[in-house]
């Protein structure tokens, strides 16, 4: 994937010496963050409203069920479709579908008939295949392969702003309607803007051989792949033992939303207080991936012990939250809800709730922040990465689909939770196994790329 055409003498110009120069991977790293800032991280905000910002999650539900439906689908696929189309075209695509969605919560509000939601959802789950799969291959080859977890924390923080920000917009929207069921059209709209946004500067990302790491080195410097040669190496995947490793881990890194956005922030908490408590529950996802990105790129020397010790970190506190979120469970079920919580008029009885959902978001963030960059040390050319972060997020949707519609068919909330619990708890040890199995700590065990045309021209120095 790249441009063909040699291109040696005009890269032999290039200073190297400015990490802000336009082609270098923070620059990069930061614009692929700022365009997950105005798509997916708004979308995230939507989400976390619980039932998309309405009173009957219903629509919500079904929604999501499609967008998770075809995003398992197209996200396997995404990793072939950016090989051939490159990142800009794959992108812009992907971030347009996200401004539909958005606009179909918009009709909603207005006639109540989910099937426009329904559509748009299924839209929405190619484009995000796209936009995942670009993501990936881009936030795992463009940095330094010594510095992946630094650039995985900067990417994350950025891209869960957007969360933060969403946030805001439904809180200050809606101050003043404690007692609303749904959100105001200024919402969805607020939400569509910043998409739109985001589709425009998907456009400036460049291709992967014209981004040139500070040591002169580059990414990788591909001619564009074929559809034949994808089909194969997709499916090639299936049979992977390090993928088959990392299905658990992809299955529940999105099967816990639904639970957490519906049944925790939106059973718990008033409308204004769910935009609140998404505020806090991106940020916290900022510090969970600043803290994880750091122990997997500095505690210690060896790539493979930072590796083991960031899974047991991961475990450690996943149980721990976990088990909080238990001990708050056992309290309410579908046909027994509790008071709503205003963080201004409940006093005490917010505390704990609130801190809880900040949990959640930390442990998310630290959660697939440490299965990025498991990924990302499996290889370092942006041609395998985006397949690998194309099955990864495939797998990943297909058990989001799966989670939505238990919630949309009622099963009991403790059941939920319990699942949630075990499915996050299998996945470290498979974790560590490929850590162990599959991680070195130098270079030699990353593959080489599958495309003859990138063999003798993979980072090449500049």
């Amino acid at each position: 994937m790249g441009f063909e055409g040699d291109g040696e003498s005009a890269a032999n110009q290039v200073s190297t010496k400015s990490r802000f120069r336009y082609n270098s991977p923070l620059v990069q790293v930061t614009l692929i963050g700022l365009v997950c800032f105005c798509c997916p991280g708004m979308f995230n905000a939507l989400s976390g409203m619980g039932g998309g910002g309405q009173v009957n999650p219903t629509a919500a539900n079904n929604a999501n069920t499609a967008l998770y439906t075809t995003f398992a689908i197209f996200g396997i696929l995404g990793g072939g479709i950016y090989n051939i189309l490159g990142p800009r075209l794959t992108l812009a695509a992907g971030c347009s579908t996200y401004v539909l969605y958005a606009g179909s919560f918009l009709y909603y509000n207005h006639k109540q008939h989910q099937s426009f939601a329904i559509v748009a959802g299924a839209v929405l789950g190619i484009g995000a295949g796209f936009l995942w799969a670009g993501e990936g291959a881009i936030m795992t080859s463009y940095p330094p392969p010594r510095r992946k977890g630094t650039y995985i924390s900067l990417f994350w923080s950025i891209f869960n702003m957007g969360g933060v920000i969403g946030g805001l917009i439904p809180f200050i929207l809606n101050y003043n309607r404690g007692e609303a069921a749904s959100v105001n059209d200024g919402t969805y709209i607020g939400f569509m803007c910043f998409m739109m946004a985001g589709t425009l500067l998907s456009l400036a990302i460049l291709p992967p051989s014209k981004v040139v790491r500070d040591d002169g080195t580059r990414c990788t410097h591909i001619k564009y792949s074929k559809v034949s040669t994808e089909a194969v190496e997709i499916g090639k995947l299936f049979f992977n033992w390090k993928m088959l490793l990392i299905a658990p881990a992809a299955w529940a890194s999105n099967f816990f939303y639904s639970y957490q956005f519906n049944n925790v922030n939106g059973v718990l908490f008033n409308l204004r207080t769910r935009g609140l408590n998404n505020v806090f529950y991106w940020g916290a996802q900022m510090v969970g991936s600043i803290g994880i990105g750091y122990i997997l790129d500095f505690s210690f020397q060896s790539r493979r012990k930072r590796g083991f010790v960031g899974i047991g970190i991961v475990a450690a506190l996943g149980t721990a939250i976990w088990a909080g979120g238990l001990a708050k469970q056992v309290g309410y079920k579908h046909n027994d809800l509790p008071t709503k919580l205003d963080f201004k008029d409940s006093g005490s009885d917010f505390a704990g709730p609130f801190v809880l959902y900040f949990s959640y978001g930390l442990l998310d963030a630290m959660f697939q922040s440490m299965v990025y960059w498991v990924i990302g040390a499996l290889a370092d050319d942006s041609e395998i990465l985006s397949r690998y972060v194309g099955f990864y997020k495939g797998v990943q949707s297909a058990g989001a689909a799966v989670a939505w519609q238990v919630d949309a068919h009622k099963v009991p909330l403790l059941t939920q939770l319990i699942v949630n619990w075990s499915l996050t708890t299998v996945s470290y040890p498979l974790l560590a196994i490929l850590v162990m199995l599959a991680v070195k700590d130098d270079q030699k065990g990353e593959e080489p790329s599958t495309n003859p045309a990138s063999m003798d021209n993979t980072s090449k120095p500049v």
